[in-house]
């Protein structure tokens, strides 16, 4: 065996892994928007910020690694850990790092016309460990209606004069 196809043996057997790894996942997609009577970059200033979630869902947000940039981390209700994955002008996304759910987040505004802008929240999850139909359904209920009720704040504080 020459050392190529040996390097072939061990890619096929490592993409064989990765492809039971990704079927076993059920991956869960919520995204909800609004509208916003105010310009994006009025309105991102408003509930842009890193920690403002905290606001949005009444709870504590503190930065315990960094700051506003790539790679920082928030603590929220003094339990939930995440870490920002990336960042543009008017977006960022997170993940919670040792969630059994591999949880990501995205938060993002676009602009919709002179004064407006659309809010958009964007939940990615794998429901597969939460076992039982009843408990994924459940669940993807329970986060569809916290994240339109965050939406609905976020508007409220975007919006406010």
């Amino acid at each position: 065996m020459t050392p190529i196809f040996r390097i072939s043996l061990a890619a096929a057997a490592a993409l064989s892994l990765g492809a039971g790894a990704a079927q076993a996942a059920e991956f869960v997609t919520i995204s909800q928007e609004t509208l916003v009577d105010a310009p994006a970059e009025v309105a991102w200033k408003k509930v842009g910020g890193w920690c403002d979630i905290g606001a949005w869902l009444k709870t504590t947000c503190v930065i315990t690694s960094g700051g506003e940039e790539m790679g920082s981390v928030r603590r929220i209700a003094d339990r939930i850990d995440e870490l920002m994955v990336a960042k543009t002008a008017w977006s960022y996304s997170y993940s919670q790092p040792k969630s059994p759910i591999d949880y990501h987040g995205t938060v993002e505004i676009r602009p919709e016309g002179a004064g407006r802008s659309k809010l958009i929240y964007t939940l990615v999850y794998d429901a597969e460990p939460l076992n039982t139909p009843e408990a994924k359904a459940a669940d993807r209920e329970r986060r569809a209606k916290m994240f339109a009720g965050v939406l609905q704040t976020m508007k409220g504080i975007a919006e406010a004069r």
